[in-house]
């Protein structure tokens, strides 16, 4: 059969990291291995009753056996506009401040084709989520790297970055809490960040998916919650995780009217909007009752406990995640992230994601979901244990 070539396009993507990880896994597996995985970021509870009784009653609605409106139905803007009031205080336009997405990850992958040319460049986290930098690709934008490093709590250093890189750079992407570190933001970071936006002309984009999870009693600020935020960025929200809505493919974007409209304009030419059904459910769940959300916030803090608890007992030594589904556990000498994630699925059958897959500021650390329940998590880290990697309790630093 004849092979034809690829585009320029397509070979310029980055290579899926994860994707070789995944092929272990499944080796390991096929072999009759009890594997404990904590290396995806799938949530592993079901959406909630009234959300998936909404989505039944709205399929059966012969007036949404239609295709929907370009840029989506008028009532999830308003649901979304409505959430925005009721949990950040925050006003928004829902028919120019927000537009209505096949999903968080394509909106992250196409806001740099609609912003950026070839050559500009995009302040982006590191570590940082993978796709990110799929985004870039896809506009041909260079990347210029903000590292996230502990010592200060995995936020950016604008004062490192210098004023030359901040005056080049045309978009600045940040996520909090954040994928992979389990870091939280503060007000005062973000009205930092709207200031130094307007400054140098930079638009901002903030990835807030694990918005509707923070531990300790410490609501996650939004990014449009600071006064300015909406005249200099937007903010991406999805559905996936504060709802268990993860497959469903449903988010929305929110502030800046430019940014929204030139999303909708790239996505006219994309898709002719969610089925309706999908997207009646997804205002139901951002205007219904939201007890569900807190008691999966409070789920994953009881996991996240259960976690931090259990490394603590071998002599691991590692800081809780102060929001997201995720902890950031240190590598132990003298391994590097990739040896140290080998080793546990090869020797504890425990499945983690190595650090440098999210950048080269993640080498040192192992990402691991709390996506399992606590006995299966306490499980994990009790195999990890008996490799004797911990005995001395300064090993784990």
């Amino acid at each position: 059969m004849k092979q034809f070539e690829q585009s320029r396009l397509l070979n310029s993507l980055p290579d899926q990291f994860f994707a070789a990880l995944s092929k272990k896994v499944i080796e390991y597996a096929a072999m009759g291995h009890d594997m404990i995985n904590l290396g995806q970021g799938n949530p592993d509870q079901p959406t909630p009753d009234h959300i998936v009784a909404s989505l039944k009653a709205a399929a059966n609605r012969p007036d949404f056996h239609k295709y929907p409106p370009f840029q989506g139905q008028v009532f999830l803007k308003e649901a979304a506009a409505e959430f925005y009031k009721r949990e950040y205080n925050v006003d928004l336009d829902p028919h120019t401040e927000i537009a209505v997405l096949f999903g968080g990850k394509a909106g992250l992958v196409e806001l740099p084709m609609c912003l950026m040319n070839a050559g500009d460049y995009m302040l982006v986290p590191d570590p940082g989520y993978p796709d990110y930098w799929s985004g870039a690709a896809m506009a041909g934008a260079a990347m210029d790297y903000m590292p996230l490093v502990e010592e200060n709590n995995f936020l950016p250093d604008y004062e490192e970055i210098g004023e030359e890189r901040l005056e080049r750079a045309k978009l600045l992407l940040l996520n909090y809490p954040n994928n992979p570190t389990g870091a939280q933001a503060t007000r005062y970071f973000f009205d930092e960040t709207v200031q130094l936006a307007e400054k140098h002309n930079i638009c901002v984009v903030h990835d807030f998916a694990y918005g509707g999870i923070g531990f300790d009693r410490q609501k996650p600020p939004s990014f449009l919650q600071s006064k300015g935020a909406k005249e200099i960025g937007v903010e991406l929200y999805t559905l996936s995780k504060t709802y268990n809505m993860a497959g469903w493919r449903v988010a929305f974007l929110a502030g800046n009217k430019s940014v929204i409209s030139a999303i909708n304009l790239l996505q006219d030419h994309l898709y002719v909007s969610l089925f309706s059904a999908v997207q009646q459910a997804a205002a139901t769940a951002l205007t219904g009752p939201q007890n569900c959300v807190r008691e999966l916030s409070d789920t994953y803090e009881r996991r996240r406990d259960a976690l931090v608890k259990a490394c603590q007992a071998i002599g691991w030594n590692v800081k809780a995640p102060a929001g997201s589904f995720f902890a950031w556990l240190p590598v132990p000498k003298p391994y590097t992230s990739v040896e140290f994630s080998d080793l546990l699925l090869e020797k504890a059958h425990v499945v983690t994601a190595p650090g440098i897959g999210f950048g080269a500021y993640g080498e040192g650390y192992v990402r691991v979901g709390l996506l399992t329940e606590e006995n299966r998590l306490e499980e994990a880290i009790k195999r990890i244990g008996k490799l004797g990697l911990f005995i001395d309790k300064k090993a784990g630093k």
